[in-house]
């Protein structure tokens, strides 16, 4: 289930569109969503952490010794991914996203999704 946490107050409803929205997403281009996702908002940051997301079938080769074979999969679902997920952010936010970062942990099934905004470069380096 879903839940939405933000460092900065009044950002909780978008912190939870974000977590839905990528659990249907993730759902819909995997045939299976995690069980829980939570999205924290920082400024120009805005990442995901989403647990028991992988399918049967992945766990079953991570069973069989194939850990690295799932993580390439996982690799290849995230690229083609990108595009959707980089508009629900944007969407939510109304923000711009200068760069994308993916990446999946096996044991714990544990995957981050994070979005780098565009903003203030000089804020940046405070």
């Amino acid at each position: 289930m879903p839940d939405a946490h933000d460092e900065r107050s009044g950002n909780g409803s978008r912190a939870a569109a974000i977590s839905n929205g990528t659990v249907r997403l993730l759902n819909e281009y995997t045939g299976r969503g995690p069980t829980r996702a939570r999205t924290y908002i920082n400024d120009q940051l805005v990442s995901i952490v989403l647990r028991d997301g992988l399918t049967k079938g992945e766990r079953s080769l991570v069973t069989e010794g194939e850990s690295a074979l799932v993580l390439d999969m996982r690799k290849a679902f995230q690229r083609t991914m990108r595009d959707d997920l980089v508009a629900l952010v944007e969407d939510v936010t109304g923000g711009t996203v200068i760069a994308f970062l993916s990446a999946n942990h096996i044991d714990p099934d544990i995957a981050v999704e994070t979005f780098v905004l565009e903003g203030n470069h000089e804020e940046e380096h405070a």
